[in-house]
């Protein structure tokens, strides 16, 4: 009786942690430049860390200054090393201001996640 417990009871556990695995989503980890920081100068690249890997073809990231107007930007790529890294390399240099990203990812599973944060460029 006591062995049909443990094992029912395992099994639960086993079946929780795989439902968690399965409804997984790439969320927003960090960021370079920082979620709500201050760049010391303009940054030549967006770095946006996630929770799982993501597809740079379906993924994605908009720059805008304050008065929204967009910021040119290359496309996407990841981090050979870290496919979790969204890399996303910026035109133009940015004048000193705060700057709004938006970004959208699709993780290597296939949930499509977004969101949006800002960060300063300092004068």
């Amino acid at each position: 009786m006591f062995r049909n417990v443990i094992i029912a009871i395992a099994a639960a556990f086993i079946l929780a942690l795989a439902a968690t695995a399965a409804f997984a989503h790439a969320r927003l980890d960090t960021a370079v430049p920082a979620v709500g920081g201050t760049a010391p100068s303009s940054p030549s690249q967006l770095r946006l860390k996630f929770s799982e890997a993501v597809e740079p073809r379906f993924s994605g990231v908009t720059l805008t200054d304050s008065s929204g107007a967009a910021e040119p930007l290359g496309p996407s790529t990841v981090d050979p090393a870290d496919k979790s890294v969204l890399v996303v390399k910026v035109g133009a240099t940015l004048k000193p201001g705060v700057y709004a990203v938006t970004w959208h990812a699709v993780s290597v599973d296939t949930h499509k996640t977004q969101g949006h944060y800002t960060f300063t460029v300092a004068p």
